[in-house]
């Protein structure tokens, strides 16, 4: 026989006895394939040594782009997000065929429950609100229907989703708003129509995308309002959306232009009539007028009245118990002999009343003590779980009932559960008359016992995403109810399922639900005392805030994270918490290379190498300001020579509109006295100097009568002479109150006008007396410009078309007598000094020049 097509009595073997149930001895094992059956199975003990080498369990790594970003979510070492490197970027999202949205709306509708089918109920007196619907839905109206909570709001809008099939090019989306904000919505509806796998558009590209899908959109159990809903409505235009709410929930603005809808109850006769559907039977009359009462007290809810039905339902069971008939063998074949067939039970025989008014409004508590056990432990479970019932795959391991699937059936039937997205939940008000009931009393250790199996289900390998994301409600609502318990086993517990339940939920896309299960995992961390989970968590966050776009967040978790990991000496992790934080400053521009000032831009650039110090002339080689917005004063006729800033030197940006604001007013200010200072100190000459030259030589001479403290005997003393300098050092020119110019003691300009009475200020000696001219007439206050001290300066001269001054060959300074000084200038403006200095200007130009100097009679 070919040995690649072995048989049944050949498995496990191989020709000539070589295979696994051959013996050592060479035999081909025929005694013990005759023992199994020509079949060897493997040794189902824990501890029997395995043939091979096992094959080891692979993590479940997974790679999600967000926007321009690179997400990697790894269950152990905990997730890494990096730029999308070159060539890796993902595919462009496709838009689903009518048959592929068609099979993604029946993969997210609830699971069919085990067991009989339930009655299909009808749609009574809503046939107004149905046609009002369809109609404002089809002018692409968006609606908001609002009625309380069992009124009947799913009924009505399966079927205006039925009657709205082919409205929009987009056909209809069913979303479930049960604990979704806005963001979960959008991303839920732009899933429903294009097909992108492991794909999370950015915010931007998701509005995009949104903005184009054309389509009636059906929300159910919606609990956000206000300003979340609008802006929901704003990211999509071409959207008609139909509400399901709560009169409780927010309204939106006035702005959004939502169409309000209300939902009252049913008629009695309605009412009554839904009742006679749920019994499958005609109503007695004690049933009629108990449920005359039940209608007042309910103001017609169909909720009510369905469970009113199940309890009658269950009433005629017990009435007509199948167990009475099994006693007499009804279904056995009786032979001829046997006694008659007794009469069956009737309902006066057995006597079962009818509910009262108060179980009628109330019934969640008596329709539950007449299920099985396994449907009451499902109960317990569910009011463990905030409501939340779990899958009817989990209810065997959860129960300890291989039959506990059944369980669900019951429950749907009975009108205690309604469907929610994927899932169902307890009805409304379920939950409260439950918890009255006593099915609370063991919530933790029910809630330890479903976290415990969720987290070793979500770590098993077959288990997929997708099918983490469909219990997502459930895992969150488990960890809710054992954090607040605040104690360290049931922490732990929840540390368990939240460390194995959050990586699922990244890699399925639900990231609301994943930031719920973090931020519970990060509490009860803290609680139980783990600091490495406690960590984890902390930069799980961070990333999560990363993608999101909130920087600010990121930063602040990731550096906890950071921290927490430092202490604990856990290396890779502080590696992987600092790149992603090198991240968060990057997209924040921390990292950003200083920008260089554009032309038009105000913010002035300060040199702090011109900061550093003044030259010792007391004026700036360069501008403080690399440019300046301030207009110069049209008096200064020398303007100092721009200099270009160095390459690479550091200049910084004044932050803040205070800063801006003084560093301006500071250089202007600061170019505005340093330009009257130059313009004085240039302009300033003597008219009875030969040529009247204003060129200024570059060595000290002095005269003949100076004496040998270089000051004349008839020249006032102003003050202490100045320090002397080193050789070739220039002297700061300080502006005198007649117009001379003085060597200042300090290294920057510094007037000193002199007080009314002739004697200068800070010091209690008068001014000498005014000097006269050559001719011996005093000098005019107007007429005459003021002549230059006699004293030596070594200022270099600048024409107003030359940038660089140009030396000048030496010349004697004359030892006449100088003029007498026009009288101090006593106005209070503040353009004295240039008024001063243009006056001085013209009367040099008018007087004759008479040099010897052909340099000087050129200029």
């Amino acid at each position: 026989m070919d040995p690649t097509h072995q048989g049944p009595g050949e498995y496990g073997r191989t020709p000539g006895g070589s295979g696994g149930s051959g013996g050592s001895d060479g035999s081909d094992g025929s005694d013990d394939s005759d023992r199994s059956d020509g079949r060897r199975r493997p040794s189902r003990e824990s501890n029997a040594a395995d043939f091979g080498q096992p094959t080891p369990q692979q993590v479940r790594v997974v790679q999600v782009t967000v926007g321009d970003l690179l997400l990697t979510v790894n269950p152990v070492d905990g997730s890494e997000v990096e730029a999308c490197p070159p060539g890796s970027e993902p595919e462009a999202p496709v838009r689903r065929t009518p048959a592929e949205r068609a099979d993604h709306e029946r993969a997210g509708a609830p699971p069919v429950p085990a067991g009989p089918p339930a009655p299909q109920l009808p749609l009574l007196e809503r046939q107004e609100e149905r046609e009002r619907l369809v109609s404002l839905l089809a002018r692409g109206r968006s609606v908001r229907l609002t009625g309380q909570a069992g009124s009947g709001r799913t009924a009505l809008l399966d079927a205006v989703a039925a009657d709205c099939a082919d409205l929009a090019p987009d056909g209809v989306v069913r979303l479930s708003g049960h604990r979704r904000t806005a963001a979960d919505l959008l991303y839920g509806l732009f899933d429903a129509i294009h097909h992108a796998p492991l794909h999370r558009p950015g915010p931007e590209e998701l509005l995009a995308l949104v903005r184009s899908i054309g389509a009636v959109v059906i929300v159910d159990d919606l609990e956000i309002g206000g300003a979340a809903l609008d802006g929901l409505l704003e990211a999509t235009p071409e959207c008609a959306f139909l509400f399901g709410t709560t009169p409780d929930l927010t309204p939106p603005g006035v702005d959004a232009h939502l169409e309000e809808v209300l939902l009252a109850g049913l008629g009695r006769a309605a009412s009554l009539e839904l009742l006679a559907k749920v019994v499958e039977r005609p109503l007695t009359e004690d049933e009629r007028n108990w449920a005359g009462d039940l209608w007042f007290e309910s103001e017609g809810l169909p909720l009510r009245f369905v469970q009113a039905g199940s309890l009658l339902r269950q009433r005629d069971r017990l009435n007509t118990d199948p167990a009475a008939f099994d006693e007499y063998d009804y279904f056995e074949p009786r032979p001829d002999d046997a006694p008659p067939v007794p009469e069956a039970p009737t309902a006066e025989t057995l006597d079962v009343p009818l509910p009262s008014l108060g179980e009628g409004a109330a019934p969640a508590v008596l329709l539950a003590s007449r299920l099985s056990e396994a449907a009451r432990e499902t109960l317990r479970f569910t009011v463990a779980l905030g409501g939340e019932v779990p899958h009817q795959a989990h209810l065997p391991a959860l129960v300890g009932d291989t039959h506990a699937d059944a369980a669900l059936g019951e429950l749907a039937g009975c009108g205690l559960l309604s469907p929610a997205g994927p899932r169902y939940r307890l009805a409304a008000g379920v939950l409260a008359q439950l918890e009255a009931g006593g099915y609370a009393e063991e919530a933790a250790a029910h809630a330890r016992t479903a976290a415990q199996h969720y987290a070793w289900w979500v770590s098993h390998p077959s288990v997929t995403p997708q099918r983490a994301v469909a219990e997502a409600d459930a895992i969150v609502a488990a960890m809710g109810r054992l954090v607040p318990d605040g104690e360290a086993g049931q922490a732990s517990a929840a540390v368990l399922l939240a460390r194995s339940a959050a990586p699922a939920l990244a890699a399925g896309m639900s990231w609301g639900a994943w930031e719920k299960a973090l931020r519970a995992g990060q509490e009860a961390a803290r609680i139980a005392g783990e600091v490495a989970e406690e960590a984890y968590f902390h930069h799980e966050l961070g990333v999560l805030a990363l993608c999101s776009g909130n920087l600010d967040r990121a930063r602040t978790e990731l550096e906890t994270s950071i921290s927490m990991r430092g202490a604990l000496a856990d290396k890779s992790g502080a590696v992987a918490g600092r790149r992603a934080l090198a991240l968060v400053a990057d997209r924040s521009g921390g990292f950003a290379p200083p920008v260089r000032p554009r032309a038009g831009d105000e913010v002035p650039a300060v040199r702090h190498d011109l900061l550093a110090g003044t030259p010792p002339t007391g004026l700036p080689a360069a501008p403080l300001f690399t440019r300046q917005t301030v207009e110069e004063d049209p008096t200064v006729v020398a303007p100092f020579p721009a200099v270009a800033p160095k390459p690479g030197g550091g200049r910084a940006i004044l932050g803040g509109a205070r800063r801006n604001l003084a560093a301006a007013g500071a250089g202007a200010l600061l170019i505005a006295v340093l330009g009257t200072v130059v313009t004085l100190g240039l302009t300033a000459g003597d008219p009875e100097e030969p040529g009247g030259s204003r060129n200024v030589t570059t060595e000290q001479s002095s005269p003949e009568s100076t004496p040998d403290d270089a000051s004349p005997a008839d020249e006032p003393d102003d003050g202490p002479a100045p320090d002397d300098g080193a050789p070739g050092e220039e002297v700061p020119v300080t502006p005198g109150t007649s117009g001379s110019a003085a060597p200042s003691t300090s290294g920057s300009p510094s007037p000193a006008p002199s007080s009314p009475d002739g004697s200068s200020p800070g010091t209690g000696e008068p001014s000498s007396t005014p000097s006269r001219s050559t001719s011996g007439a005093p000098t005019p206050t107007k007429s005459s410009p003021p002549a230059p001290s006699p004293s030596t300066s070594t200022s270099p001269s600048v024409t107003p078309t030359e940038s660089e001054p140009e030396p000048t060959p030496p010349t004697e300074t004359p030892t006449e007598e100088p003029p007498a000084p026009p009288p101090p200038d006593t106005s209070s403006s503040a353009s004295g000094p240039a008024e001063s200095a243009t006056a001085t200007a013209t009367a040099t130009t008018e007087a004759p020049a008479e040099s010897d100097d052909p340099t000087e009679a050129a200029a």
